[in-house]
């Protein structure tokens, strides 16, 4: 016989984050996580560290170049990240 108070497994795990408060966290992850995917291997590779404070990504870059390019269109990549992060988690973005 079937229960008629079921729930999905998913929105079980997605109310234990959220009331201990690790969704945040996890979003910012997965954020860091989708840099390579939405950004490609190329920029990977000149990309020395990233961080998330205070919903502000801190993108560390060893070319000025490249820094100055992707300041241009941060608009973009930061919809594009939070897309694929399943939330908004920046609001910014700061190239160093």
């Amino acid at each position: 016989m079937r229960k008629r108070n079921t729930e999905l497994l998913k929105d079980v795990i997605g109310q234990v984050l959220k009331s201990n408060k690790l969704d945040k966290k996890l979003n910012e992850k997965h954020l860091i996580d989708a840099w390579p995917l939405v950004l490609g291997a190329n920029i990977l590779q000149y990309t020395t560290e990233l961080s998330i404070k205070n919903r502000v990504l801190y993108v560390s870059l060893n070319s000025s170049v490249l820094r100055h390019d992707l300041f241009l269109t941060r608009q973009e990549i930061k919809k594009s990240l939070n897309d694929r992060a399943g939330a908004e988690v920046i609001l910014d973005i700061v190239f160093r």
